[in-house]
């Protein structure tokens, strides 16, 4: 029955744990960025956008496509950013708690 206590004890201070991994998260941020730097989106550390700048350089009507491929870039570089931060986080706190290199994803 201690076995159980002290599982459920670990159980309940893992959550606890994860819920500030994922507080810190939203407070996080993280940039991505294309044509060097023009076009820049700033994501939270869970990969939500917060916000876009482009300079008004690279807005031509005539190349909308232009435009469109950095924004995408721009978007998943500040995507990988926000899973690697993540993952970073994730892997400090099963550190923290003795387990070691166990893979974790991030349960969002």
């Amino acid at each position: 029955m201690t076995d159980f206590m002290k599982m459920l004890q670990q159980a309940q201070e893992m959550t606890g744990k994860l819920k500030e991994v994922q507080d810190q998260l939203e407070r996080a941020s993280v940039t991505g960025s294309a044509g060097g730097g023009m076009v820049r989106v700033e994501a939270d550390g869970k990969g939500t956008v917060k916000r876009v700048s482009i300079d008004p350089s690279v807005v031509n009507p005539a190349d909308v496509e232009m435009l469109e491929d950095l924004l995408a870039v721009a978007l998943q570089e500040a995507q990988r950013k926000a899973k690697e931060l993540g993952e970073a986080e994730m892997q400090k706190m099963a550190g923290g708690m003795g387990l070691g290199g166990l893979p974790f994803k991030l349960p969002f």
